[in-house]
């Protein structure tokens, strides 16, 4: 099914040099305005077709009648769009965001998310605990747990005025999602800031098919953390509506007697392919597959309910090709970058691991967490594990962790010891064989792990010798 991607001035031109003019009868009306900020895609899916249950809003009767200059019929389904909004965002008179989520305060329910060390608890309406468990000894199990925040003493039910006017919106896979916040204080001392509890913003985004998940955690200041949770409960809401794609469709069904899709508008088409043809080169498909990857990573719906939930911090590396990008990782020349919130991380294998903060008016404010060293890492490597085995269901073992360490970072305050850190490479497959998704972690004060996950290091763990270390596959 091809689709034409316009902006308004463009479609308007295509509807009316294609389709020569709308025509009454039942629900059929004149064009609405429109706006240039708003981008549209035409569709002509044919008369098996279901309008969609989530994003923009669409209505059986929110229609218009064209006719092309060939007599053809056309019946077009159009978003219900006012200036860039849904039209029934003026007339809304259901529950407050507040009174949607009210179930989910009401039942006392908590969410999860369980991360290499630490687990997040979100019992919403209540606190934000992060934790871990260790079994010791005898097994006796040992917590070491904080409070990112519980609640205020004012109703998450109650909405503050400016949120009738003022909607907040975060980034989300490239596209700004507006957000329900709720704050959450009074939560575990942080001796980073004298002792100040620490505090949260809880921010609830709408998703038709989440279940209430945590899609990340993020310390965006020092102890001041976001969580940001995937609802169903907001969707009911105009304002706060999922959208899979800043898209605005328009499906037009061919009524009968006509073509799935005008024939002045494939003749049109089979022209431009024609015009393309001396242009194709031997590079195409890389060219395509480079494009095609851009646009997944960016505008690829939020997959819930599952193991395949986005990663916030995931970012997409360079399409070389495979060998170039294992060559140069493993010379210490490409580095991997991740992170969200207030730290980012630099790790060139090999060489370094750096904690960065990037600000417009400071500059860029950076902490070597940990430096290579060959022999202190074989040391390490005989009292740890280097490498971490995954059974297969025909009984094969695979490497599936290589862990590395690196000391001899800047001296930390807190301890008066240089910072350290355990980096483990993890292979992690993905839609996209070019991701990598780079998390920081502080077990201990100046001690962290550093987690390297992408589907290029399946490709190099089994070069791994007994001391982790690793090599250029044959």
């Amino acid at each position: 099914m091809r689709r034409w991607r316009l902006g308004p001035a463009a479609l308007l031109a295509l509807l009316g040099g294609v389709l020569a003019g709308a025509g009454g009868g039942g629900g059929g009306r004149a064009l609405p305005p429109l706006s240039d900020d708003v981008p549209f895609r035409v569709n002509w899916p044919g008369t098996d077709f279901s309008l969609p249950t989530a994003g923009v809003l669409y209505k059986e009767d929110n229609y218009i009648i064209m006719t092309t200059v060939d007599k053809e019929k056309y019946k077009c389904i159009l978003p219900l769009i006012a200036n860039g909004d849904e039209e029934e965002e003026k007339d809304y008179k259901g529950p407050s965001p507040g009174e949607l989520l009210e179930p989910l305060f009401k039942q006392s329910s908590c969410s999860y998310r369980i991360e290499s060390y630490w687990t997040y608890e979100v019992c919403h309406g209540k606190y934000i605990r992060q934790y871990h468990e260790e079994k010791e000894t005898g097994q006796k199990i040992n917590i070491q747990e904080y409070y990112l925040g519980n609640m205020l003493i004012k109703s998450p039910l109650s909405d503050p005025g400016w949120s009738l006017f003022f909607i907040p919106t975060k980034n989300i896979e490239g596209q700004m999602t507006p957000y329900y916040p709720v704050g959450m204080g009074n939560g575990t001392p942080c001796t980073l800031r004298q002792n100040l509890p620490r505090s949260s913003t809880v921010m609830y985004i709408c998703h038709p098919e989440a279940k209430h998940e945590i899609l990340s955690v993020a310390e965006v200041t020092t102890c001041e953390y976001e969580v940001v949770i995937l609802t169903p409960l907001l969707c009911n809401h105009p304002k706060y509506r999922f959208r899979a794609s800043p898209v605005n469709d328009i499906f037009c069904q061919s009524l009968p007697g006509s073509p799935l899709k005008p024939h002045n508008l494939e003749q049109l088409e089979q022209q431009q392919e024609m015009l393309k043809m001396p242009f194709r080169r031997v590079k195409e498909e890389e060219i395509h597959s480079t494009k095609e990857e851009k646009f997944s990573s960016i505008h690829k719906p939020l997959s819930v309910g599952s193991q395949q939930l986005v990663t916030v911090g995931t970012t997409h590396i360079s399409k070389l090709t495979d060998d170039q990008l294992i060559k140069e990782f493993l010379s210490g020349s490409y580095c991997f970058h991740g992170g969200v919130g207030w730290w980012k991380y630099e790790f060139c294998y090999g060489k370094y691991v750096h904690q960065y903060h990037e600000d417009k008016e400071s500059g860029k404010t950076s902490v070597v967490v940990g430096t290579w060293n060959k022999e202190e890492h074989i040391e390490w490597a005989r009292k740890n594990v280097a490498r971490a085995y995954h059974l297969q269901k025909d009984g094969m073992q695979t490497v599936r962790v290589v862990s590395h360490f690196y000391g001899n970072g800047d001296v930390c305050d807190l301890t008066d010891k240089p910072r350290q850190v355990t980096v483990k490479l993890k292979c992690k497959e993905s839609d996209s064989p070019h991701a990598v998704t780079v998390y920081m972690l502080e077990p201990h004060s100046c001690q962290y792990i550093l987690g390297v996950e992408s589907p290029v290091i399946c490709k190099i763990l089994d070069t791994a010798d007994e001391n982790g270390l690793l090599s250029v596959p044959n």
